[in-house]
């Protein structure tokens, strides 16, 4: 995705770890307060898509799409090294390696600690986080390192274009392997409604605002990103209310679901890095690759797995958990890679 002019990392963006734990709080309380509220709200689906979710997510997920500029792909050979590597972690290693950390940690090492009924759902959910790319955020932690942002541009919008063909046989794919029901209409159903409907949306309106000059789509982004904020919030307080109980019956769950999405974010960042320090990629590319390597796109992850498994279910918990540890964990790649760079350019 291409975005306009990004910026340094908002106030909201630096403390979305706080924000995700007031709304835990604020969603456990209004839905053991108002069930028949939460009840009401879940039933409202089509097609087993939730129609209060699906405005949501389209209210989060049109404003990153309008900063996409997918002519950017054609300087894709223009780092190609660096483009190659991240499309490996993105597509190949993330994907497969949270599948193998979820099937250890959660189906084996933290099996006795959940509950059982949700162990498959919570799999599911952890499959869901890496299966996408992030698409909006990459932006804020490339500029942090002082990331090449041609190779940034080019490399998200190439990954946004893989994404409308791979997202779904991909999720089928991780889902089958480890022995999980691939609700096939339901899968493909997500993927029009939360990839595709809203690109079209987006693009249809950066060309309008475009036409009208650079300036009048960075006015636009700008009134529009507290709707995106306040959207993803609303989200967060509708799935914590159906959890609640849940949570409050186990709150060790939440701990336990942020231990292989850590590990995951880690392994994919440093192994990006390390491939790129072994192909001699400049660092201002090497660090926004281990960055695009490792970040997910939970928005894409939560409305799907409320889609394919339900508001109550652990696979829409595991992808929030991801929205949870998002910050403060990329962050640290951030420092990591930063901190490094004499070490990348003179080893």
């Amino acid at each position: 995705m291409a975005a306009a002019n990004p910026t340094a990392i908002s106030s909201f963006e630096r403390n979305l770890t706080w924000w995700v734990l007031g709304c835990i709080v604020v969603g456990i309380a209004l839905g053991q307060a108002f069930p028949a509220f939460f009840q009401a709200i879940g039933g409202l689906k089509v097609a087993e898509v939730n129609l209060p979710v699906a405005v949501l997510i389209w209210l989060m997920i049109i404003p990153m799409l309008l900063k996409i500029d997918f002519s950017t792909m054609k300087e894709v050979l223009a780092h190609s090294k660096g483009i190659g590597v991240t499309l490996f972690i993105n597509w190949v290693v993330k994907p497969f390696s949270m599948a193998l950390l979820a099937w250890v940690f959660i189906r084996h090492l933290f099996a006795d600690l959940l509950p059982a009924d949700q162990l498959d759902s919570y799999i599911a959910g952890l499959i869901l986080l890496a299966a996408a790319p992030c698409t909006a955020m990459v932006f804020v932690w490339s500029q942090l390192c002082n990331g090449e942002p041609r190779f940034t541009l080019s490399q998200v919008a190439l990954n946004d274009t893989i994404m409308l063909f791979a997202f779904a046989p991909l999720v089928a794919l991780l889902l089958g392997l480890s022995s999980i029901a691939v609700p096939w209409d339901t899968l493909f159903m997500s993927v029009v409604v939360f990839i595709i409907v809203p690109v079209l949306i987006s693009q249809a309106l950066r060309k309008v605002m475009l036409a009208k000059g650079q300036g009048a789509l960075e006015k636009l982004l700008k009134r529009i990103q507290p709707v995106s904020l306040s959207a993803l919030l609303a989200t967060l307080v509708l799935l914590f209310g159906f959890q609640g109980q849940q949570i409050l019956e186990q709150p060790l769950i939440i701990a336990l679901l942020a231990v292989p999405i850590i590990i995951q974010v880690y392994f994919n960042s440093m192994l990006a890095y390390w491939l790129n320090k072994k192909l001699k990629v400049a660092h201002c590319v090497a660090a926004p690759s281990a960055l695009i390597g490792a970040s997910n796109f939970f928005e894409l992850a939560v409305a799907t797995a409320i889609a394919l498994f339900g508001f109550h279910s652990g696979a829409a918990l595991a992808t929030v958990v991801g929205v949870l540890v998002e910050v403060p964990v990329m962050l640290s790649v951030v420092s990591i890679v930063n901190r490094s760079r004499t070490w990348y350019e003179t080893h």
